[in-house]
């Protein structure tokens, strides 16, 4: 038996309930199948219902078709949109015991949500807050519930600027939002952990990152060299030298997180040789595991999306 952690060492999962955003495509779509191939009811939350019945209808032919599948309508750049699938979940699950903020936009051309957050940052960062925010009760009361969100290795160059979240001041370029989208994503893991074990209950908080995975996600920014560069690559030079793992095998991180049973609250997951292979364990950058950018952001993201999440274990 491989020593690797592969989709051989995803423990059943009947019974438990997975909910994954982005779940139409790449990595979502590929820790979706995985879910579902380990018995997992798995909620696939998506923009599009047309694009999510396709992806269920493909995880049902690789899986078979009793394949537990459903799809949640969600919009990240809505934070209506945001409650309504929270709301929708809470009143058709009686538990949930893993959420996966996979969800996200890479490089795109400057653009508001439509609560006016810069793109990037409200996508990939306050639409994920305020999700796990509303599912928060589901999770709370599901024993051993864990929330594993999708960062990137692009965090190591992110820079939070909580003076100008937005970029306003600095010029907008596409890849500083980006990438403090990303950092931002581990900060939400370091201050969630430390308010989950504050409230007790035993649901935690871990991060993963799918190194250089070949997903669409990089080809559909607002053009710029280096997307120009990524499109080239990914369409041109990949068939031929494997510069970029399969979307199964960028997910494997992100589903080790969700189901290894040895995971412990606030780990990093990612691939062994940082762009590619098995998950393993990780450092985050030293900017992601700074505790008191991480308390600041928290705050601030309440005080942008007006909700106030603080993390409790219900005693009833």
């Amino acid at each position: 038996m491989s020593n690797h952690w592969d989709q051989s060492k995803v423990p059943p999962l009947d019974g438990k309930v997975v909910l994954v955003t982005g779940a139409n495509a790449g990595l979502g779509l590929a820790a979706a199948t995985m879910f579902a191939r380990a018995g997992g009811r798995v909620l696939l939350a998506c923009r599009s219902q047309q694009k999510a019945e396709t992806a269920m209808d493909g995880i049902r032919t690789e899986v078979g078709p009793s394949a537990d599948l459903a799809f949640v309508p969600l919009d990240l750049a809505s934070l209506e949109s945001v409650a309504a699938a929270a709301d929708s979940v809470r009143a058709t699950e009686s538990r949930l015991d893993v959420l996966v903020n996979n969800a996200g936009l890479m490089a795109v051309d400057e653009s508001r949500t439509e609560d006016g957050f810069e793109m990037q940052f409200g996508v990939n960062h306050l639409g994920h807050f305020a999700l796990t925010a509303g599912l928060a009760p589901r999770l709370l009361a599901t024993p051993g519930s864990r929330v594993v969100t999708m960062s990137s290795l692009g965090h190591r160059a992110g820079r939070l600027r909580l003076d100008d979240l937005y970029l306003e001041r600095r010029g907008y370029d596409r890849w500083r939002p980006y990438f403090q989208s990303k950092l931002a994503n581990l900060l939400f893991t370091l201050e969630l952990q430390r308010r989950l074990t504050e409230a007790g209950g035993g649901t935690i908080a871990l991060a993963a990152h799918p190194g250089n995975s070949a997903t669409e996600i990089a080809l559909h920014g607002g053009g710029g060299l280096a997307q120009s560069a990524m499109s080239f690559m990914g369409t041109w030079v990949q068939p031929y030298v494997p510069l970029a793992q399969s979307p199964s095998m960028g997910a494997l991180p992100l589903v080790r997180a969700a189901t290894d049973p040895d995971a412990r609250g606030g780990q990093f997951y990612g691939p062994q040789w940082l762009v590619g292979g098995y998950p393993r364990v990780e450092t985050p950058s030293r900017r992601a595991r700074q505790a008191d950018d991480a308390r600041r952001l928290w705050e601030r993201s309440e005080e942008l999306t007006g909700i106030t999440f603080r993390p409790a274990v219900s005693t009833a």
